[in-house]
């Protein structure tokens, strides 16, 4: 059943009716049914929220207990539910001890930072703008050759690469490109004869000592291992004509979770009448988490790099009045940013509370 009532435009996204704004109300993240609203003033333009939905903004370099010199202390929870724990981390020395997640898979991204992972499977090294996924079990040790702040996404679903349908397996990037470890022989020698391996299961740490190199292995094979994957080579897609949907950009998926990444791309200058920023929609079904990497942030002031937003399920939201003004003589974005999106809802931590900008809910009226 489809139908249409009152003033409208034909395509959506397109030649919106003057005097108007347009909302997206749909559900499943964009992938179910949905209906367009078309509204005389943007439904974010509040003058006071009162309770739990207030959007927040993130200054996560301020988290209390960020760059502990242990990895593990220094491993910050800004949000939570059943599904997903996302975090940011200071590395700031060589581990001395390997780790397994035995709760979830693990996404690391790189912020800043470079040095080496050292895996069950082997090591790799990283740098900026890459993605190493790591499935629940792996044991791996951070060797940092210069300070490294990760955004950590734990999942209790495995992570994998989503279904791309028409576009075909290679869209957005190549399989190629994922680059997984070799297997060699680590130079380190434990604390005299002893290898601490430490184990998170339900949240809680158990240390396994080894009279050897627990990391022996010396060849593997199959379809589950660590994966890396660098931004500058996922290829986004674009519409001269059309503002895709934020699902377009997903890179990975686990149960109830995906994760998108955000990157330059042309914008919709093909016809004068596409809208050229994201449009209004109300989280009907997803809380949505942004992490700015790099760049431009170009759909809203007052975000820098390095920072988080967070908008819960209940209450809409789309771009700052400002950003419309300011992209209309653009050509392209420049932003590099990941999305986090939720099924259920997700819940902040006292440290996350502690570095929430108080007015972020209200930029949007000034």
């Amino acid at each position: 059943m489809y139908y249409k009532r009152g003033v409208t435009t034909r395509q959506a996204h397109v030649d919106i009716p003057a005097g108007t704004v347009e909302e997206e109300y749909a559900r499943e993240g964009f992938s179910g049914r949905a209906s367009h609203l078309y509204r005389r003033e943007a439904p974010v333009l509040w003058s006071d929220i009162e309770g739990d939905l207030r959007p927040h903004a993130l200054r996560l370099a301020e988290l209390p207990g960020l760059g502990s010199a242990d990895y593990l202390a220094g491993r910050v929870p800004v949000l939570r539910n059943a599904d997903a724990e996302l975090s940011m981390a200071r590395v700031v020395r060589e581990m001395d001890y390997d780790f397994r997640n035995a709760d979830g898979d693990e996404t690391l991204f790189v912020h800043g930072g470079s040095g080496r992972i050292e895996t069950t499977f082997g090591p790799l090294r990283y740098a900026p703008g890459d993605y190493l996924v790591i499935p629940r079990g792996t044991d791996y040790r951070l060797v940092p050759v210069q300070d490294t702040t990760l955004l950590i996404v734990e999942t209790a679903g495995e992570v994998s690469i989503p279904d791309r349908g028409l576009l075909g397996h290679h869209a957005l990037f190549d399989p190629d490109v994922i680059t997984v470890p070799e297997p060699r022989a680590r130079e380190r020698d434990g604390d005299g004869g002893r290898w601490r391996l430490k184990v998170k299961r339900q949240g809680r740490i158990t240390t396994v000592t080894y009279p050897h190199d627990p990391m022996n292995v010396v060849g593997w094979k199959g379809d589950l291992t660590v994966w890396q994957l660098n931004v500058r080579d996922i290829r986004p897609v674009s519409s001269d004509r059309y503002h895709l949907p934020p699902t377009a950009h997903a890179t990975f998926v686990a149960q109830n979770v995906v994760i998108a990444t955000f990157l330059p791309r042309p914008l919709e200058n093909g016809d004068p009448g596409a809208l050229k920023v994201p449009f209004y929609h109300a989280n009907t079904d997803y809380d949505e988490v942004l992490f700015y990497h790099d760049g431009d942030f170009f759909s809203r002031e007052g975000i820098d790099a390095g920072m988080m937003t967070f908008h819960p399920q209940g209450l809409p939201h789309g771009p700052h009045p400002k950003a419309v003004d300011a992209v209309r003589t653009k050509t392209r974005t420049e932003e590099q940013a990941v999305m986090i999106d939720t099924r259920f809802p997700l819940e902040l931590t006292e440290s996350g509370r502690a570095v929430s900008l108080p007015d972020y809910w209200s930029s949007w009226s000034r």
